[in-house]
């Protein structure tokens, strides 16, 4: 894992993701329920994401609290099935910065 200039740690590209890191949603992120899920705004970086259902609110409100996303899924009633689907999008919530790892959870790199 790197970082950028600024010191932040660098996400991995959406084919890399890990399920089984422990996730969060950046501080910087106000999340905005709607019925059709939530709008996600990133202070930091001006960007905002759109949820498009409830059970991915769900998953990534709790990241915080669960020692992985995979564990944050399964809390949240994803069956493995969709698993796949959920990987993605919380891949590019990640490439987005409006979810970040996790690293005092996962005791960061060394």
């Amino acid at each position: 894992m790197s970082t950028d200039p600024a010191g932040a740690v660098l996400v991995p590209p959406a084919s890399s993701f890990d399920l089984d890191q422990p996730w969060r949603l950046d501080e910087r992120v106000a999340v905005r329920p709607e019925p059709f899920g939530a709008l996600l705004y990133h202070f930091g970086t001006r960007r905002l994401s759109f949820l498009k259902n409830t059970t991915m609110l769900a998953v990534v409100r709790s990241l915080g609290d669960h020692p992985s996303a995979r564990a944050a899924c399964a809390a949240a009633g994803v069956p493995d099935s969709r698993l796949p689907v959920f990987e993605r999008g919380l891949a590019t919530l990640a490439e987005s910065r409006m979810i970040t790892l996790d690293v005092i959870a996962g005791q960061g790199p060394a």
